[in-house]
C-alpha cells in the first residue's frame, strides 16, 4: 500500500490564495469584484427564497385581498428571477476570466519547463513537481481555475452564516449550540472518511496512469508490430484486468469510507430536526411563535446547518487545493542552476573561440559513479574533433559539459580563458550548433523545421544546407517542397521521413544556424554507409570556418578529423590523429580491428 503523504506544503493556504487573487487581477481585476458580488447575490437569493413561503403563509392567515396575495408573489418571484439572471450572468463573465487566469499559469509552466537549466529536467523532484503542476492546470475542475469558485462559495457561506446567526439568535442559544456542535460532527467524520481516498491519491494515481498506459499499448501504431509479431494481445488484456481489479479494490475501500460518512450525517441530521422540530413546536403550542415563523425558523435552522457545515468543508476543500497550488508554485521557483540573467558578456573574436576542459569530473544525480573523470581537453578555434569510444563511455556527457547543459561536479570548462559559470547561459548556447541523439522534428513544414522560425525564413539558405545534408533530391519529390508538413499528428496530408532522412534534416537544422562551434553527436547512426560517406565527404565544407567535434562509436568515421580523442571508463585513455593511435597499437587500434574486419570482403570468421 502507497504511504500517506503528510509531506509539508512550503506555501501556507492564505498564501496561495493571495497568489491566485494576483493571478486574476493582473487578467482582469472584475474577476475579484464579480466573486464578491456573487457572493452577495448567492446569499440574497438565499433568503428571499426562505422568506417567500413564511410571507405568502402570512398574507393567506390574515385573508388578505387576493389581489395584494398575487402582488406579493410576483414581487417574490420577479426578485428570484433578477438575482437567478445576475447570478448566472455574472458567473459566465467570471468563467472567463478564470480560464484566462489557468491559462496564465499553464503559460508560466510550458516556460519553465522550456527555459529551466538543463540540469534540472534530469532532477526526480523537479519531474514530479512537473506532473503535479501540469495535472494541477489540466482543466476548469483542477484547483488553479476552480479554487476560485472555492473562495467565492467560503465567501458565501460566512456571509450566510452570519445572516444566519443573527436571525437564530431570537429563538434559542441551545438550538444554535446544537446545530452547530452536530454540524462540526459530520463535517469531521465526513473529513476523515474523505481524507483516505485523498491521503492515498498517489496510489490511486498510480493505478490509473498504469491503466491509461496499458489502455494507450492497445491503439498507439508504435507498438502495433510488437502486438502482432509476438502475439502481445492477450498478455496486455491479462495486465489490463489486473489493473481493473486493483483499481476496483481501491475504489470498493473508497465507497466502503464515504458510506460511513454517509450514514453518520443522516444520523446527525434526523437527532437535529428532531430536536428543532421538538423546540419550535413547543413554541407554537405555547404562542411564543406564529405558523409563519414556525416554518421560518425550522428552515432557518436547516440554512443555518448547511451553512456552517459548508464552511467548514469549503475550507477543507480549499486547503487541497492550496496543496496543488503549492506544487505550482514550487515548480515555478524552482532554484536554477545557472545564470540566465546579467553575466559577462561573450567575447568578439575574429580567429574563433578556444574550448578548455580543467580537471573536469561529472557524476548524475544520485548515481554511485562517476561518468567522465578528470577530463583535460583543449578545443581549438577551428579544429576539427572527433571524440570515440564504446556506448556508455560517456562521450554523450561530455559534450553536454562542452555546451553548458551540464556543469561539471569538478573542475571547469573555459571559453578563451572564462569560466563559463560567468556567462549568461543563454547567451552562450547561441555559440553552437548542435545535432544531438535523441533530438526530434516538429509537425510543421520542412523550412520551418530546419530554420526554427514561423516568418522571415532565408529560403536560398535553407535549400543550401539541404543540399550540405544530402536531403534535397528527396525534398523535392515532396509536393510542397520545402513547405511540405511533416507528421501526421496535425496535418492529414503530412509527410514521415524515415529514421535516416530525419538525421539528415536535423543536420540542415544545425547548419542553418551557422553557429561558430558544432557539436554533432552521432549524427550518422541512421544512415546507410552510402549515406554515411556522403556526409563525411561534406564534412569540411560544412565545418568551414567552424570549430566542430563529432562523437560517434564507429572509429572509421573519424578518420577526416585533425583530432581523435578514445574515452573509455570515463577517461581519455588515447588521443591522436588516426595514424597516430594506429600506431600506438593500443585500445584504439585493437577496436578499430573489431569494427574493420566487418566490412572486409572475402573473410571467414
Amino acid at each position: 500500500m502507497a504511504k500517506e503523504n503528510n509531506t509539508r506544503p512550503k506555501y501556507n493556504l492564505f498564501s496561495n490564495m493571495r497568489f491566485m487573487i494576483s493571478i486574476a487581477n493582473k487578467v482582469s481585476k472584475s474577476i475579484v469584484i464579480y466573486s464578491i458580488v456573487i457572493a452577495g447575490l448567492t446569499v440574497a437569493l438565499n433568503l428571499t427564497e426562505l422568506y417567500v413561503a413564511p410571507y405568502v403563509i402570512e398574507k393567506v392567515e390574515n385573508k388578505v385581498p387576493i389581489t395584494e396575495l398575487i402582488i406579493t408573489i410576483a414581487v417574490f418571484a420577479g426578485a428570484l428571477l433578477v438575482l437567478k439572471t445576475a447570478k448566472g450572468y455574472l458567473a459566465e463573465l467570471c468563467l472567463y476570466g478564470r480560464i484566462s487566469a489557468r491559462s496564465v499559469l499553464i503559460e508560466r509552466i510550458n516556460t519553465k519547463a522550456n527555459t529551466t537549466s538543463y540540469i534540472n529536467t534530469l532532477k526526480m523532484q523537479f519531474k514530479d513537481l512537473k506532473g503535479k503542476a501540469m495535472d494541477a492546470t489540466y482543466s476548469n475542475q483542477r484547483a488553479t481555475e476552480h479554487i476560485y469558485t472555492t473562495m467565492t462559495s467560503i465567501l458565501t457561506n460566512l456571509m450566510g452564516f452570519a445572516i444566519y446567526l443573527a436571525l437564530l439568535s431570537n429563538v434559542n442559544i441551545v438550538l444554535m449550540g446544537v446545530v452547530i456542535v452536530t454540524s462540526i460532527i459530520s463535517y469531521l467524520v465526513s473529513r476523515k472518511t474523505d481524507a483516505w481516498r485523498y491521503n492515498h491519491r498517489d496510489e490511486e494515481s498510480e493505478l490509473f496512469d498504469k491503466i491509461i498506459y496499458i489502455k494507450g499499448m492497445a491503439y498507439d501504431t508504435e507498438f502495433a508490430k510488437d502486438v502482432r509479431i509476438f502475439g502481445l494481445s492477450s498478455w496486455i488484456k491479462d495486465i489490463y484486468a489486473g489493473l481493473i481489479k486493483a483499481y476496483e479494490a481501491f475504489y470498493s475501500k473508497v465507497e466502503g469510507y464515504k458510506m460511513i460518512g454517509s450514514i453518520c450525517d443522516c444520523l446527525l441530521s434526523i437527532l437535529r430536526n428532531v430536536i428543532a422540530y421538538i423546540y419550535l413546536i413547543n413554541m407554537v403550542l405555547h404562542g411564543s411563535i406564529s405558523v409563519p415563523e414556525f416554518l421560518l425558523y425550522f428552515t432557518a435552522v436547516s440554512g443555518f446547518t448547511a451553512w456552517t457545515s459548508d464552511i467548514l468543508k469549503e475550507f477543507s476543500t480549499a486547503y487541497k487545493e492550496s496543496l496543488d497550488i503549492s506544487s505550482v508554485r514550487e515548480f515555478l521557483d524552482y532554484p536554477e542552476v545557472y545564470r540566465f540573467e546579467g553575466g559577462v558578456s561573450i567575447p568578439e573574436v575574429a580567429e574563433g573561440y578556444e574550448i578548455k576542459l580543467e580537471e573536469v569530473s561529472f557524476k548524475y544525480e544520485d548515481a554511485k559513479d562517476y561518468t567522465i573523470k578528470q577530463i583535460n581537453l583543449i578545443l581549438k578555434p577551428g579544429e576539427k574533433l572527433a571524440v570515440v569510444g564504446l556506448n556508455g563511455a560517456g562521450k554523450t556527457t561530455l559534450i553536454k559539459i562542452m555546451c553548458g547543459l551540464l556543469d561539471p561536479t569538478e573542475g571547469k570548462v573555459l571559453l578563451n580563458g572564462i569560466d563559463i559559470r560567468e556567462f549568461n547561459r543563454r547567451e552562450y548556447y547561441k555559440l553552437f550548433s548542435t545535432v544531438f541523439q535523441t533530438s526530434e522534428v516538429i509537425d510543421i513544414s520542412v523550412a520551418e523545421n530546419i530554420s526554427q522560425e514561423m516568418e522571415e525564413i532565408d529560403r536560398d539558405r535553407v535549400r543550401d544546407v539541404l543540399q550540405l545534408a544530402g536531403l534535397t533530391e528527396k525534398i523535392e519529390e515532396l509536393k510542397d517542397g520545402i513547405d511540405t508538413k511533416l507528421g501526421h499528428k496535425v496535418w492529414d496530408d503530412g509527410v514521415e521521413l524515415s529514421g535516416g532522412q530525419t538525421q539528415r534534416l536535423l543536420l540542415a537544422r544545425a547548419l542553418y544556424r551557422n553557429a561558430p562551434l558544432l557539436i554533432l553527436d552521432e549524427p550518422t547512426a541512421a544512415l546507410d554507409p552510402l549515406a554515411e560517406n556522403d556526409i563525411y565527404m561534406k564534412y569540411n565544407e560544412m565545418t568551414k570556418n567552424k570549430s566542430s567535434v563529432f562523437v560517434s562509436h564507429r572509429l572509421a568515421s573519424t578518420r577526416f578529423c585533425d583530432r581523435i580523442i578514445f574515452i573509455g571508463d570515463g577517461i581519455i585513455k588515447e588521443e591522436g590523429t588516426h595514424d597516430e593511435l594506429m600506431k600506438l597499437n593500443g585500445a584504439y587500434a585493437e577496436l578499430f580491428e573489431v569494427q574493420s574486419r566487418y566490412y572486409r570482403e572475402g573473410r571467414d570468421f
